[in-house]
């Protein structure tokens, strides 16, 4: 296992370099800081940022992919949030998802709750759980040289993918996205040119 402290990356940094080639791709934030690290990057209505439902942003990431074959879905969120959700990555990996890609910003710890260790700071290996369902890339990421040469898998390699990105345990200000649930909704789907029902 990587040792966290060592990391250079800081997450809100990461989802900087990440987001800022992202075109019209679907973004999923999973709830808490791949949230906040989504909003004080941009406000943009292709975001649909998770306030509750921990554990569902790669099953949620896949029922878009699936419905928006044409765009490129990425689903950012922590090692806490992923881990809790853990079932829906044999989903994915059996759905073969060609444009999937599954973000994983981890400090090994549960940042929402106190900052205990998470399961990835012990024996959970994210990516070899990724490739063992059928992710046809799954890489981890400890420095700024990987994170450069994992973008264009991010955006351009056929997925499911899944970046397991190793980053500071820090804490950082918040930037908090509207708590309205039906907004962030509505607008949404309004981005995606989907008719209210």
């Amino acid at each position: 296992m990587t040792d966290f402290s060592k990391s250079a990356l800081s997450r809100r940094d990461v989802v900087q370099e990440i987001l800022c080639r992202r075109g019209d791709a679907l973004v999923v934030a999973g709830l808490g800081s791949s949230a906040w690290d989504c909003a004080a990057v941009s406000d943009c209505a292709l975001d649909f940022l998770l306030w509750g439902a921990m554990g569902s942003a790669a099953a949620i990431g896949l029922g878009l992919a699936q419905a928006q074959p044409n765009r490129r879905v990425l689903v950012i969120t922590g090692d806490g949030e992923i881990v809790m959700g853990l079932g829906s990555l044999a989903s994915i990996g059996g759905a073969r998802v060609g444009n999937f890609a599954l973000i994983v910003l981890d400090n090994e710890h549960y940042g929402e709750t106190g900052m205990q260790p998470s399961h990835t700071s012990g024996l959970l290996d994210l990516v070899g759980l990724a490739r063992s369902c059928g992710f046809t890339q799954a890489q981890e990421v400890t420095d700024i040289n990987l994170l450069q040469q994992s973008i264009p898998i991010i955006y351009d390699e056929p997925g499911p993918i899944a970046i397991n990105i190793k980053v500071k345990a820090e804490e950082i200000s918040r930037v908090l996205p509207p708590r309205d649930g039906v907004y962030l909704k509505n607008r949404f789907r309004s981005a995606l040119g989907v008719e209210e029902v």
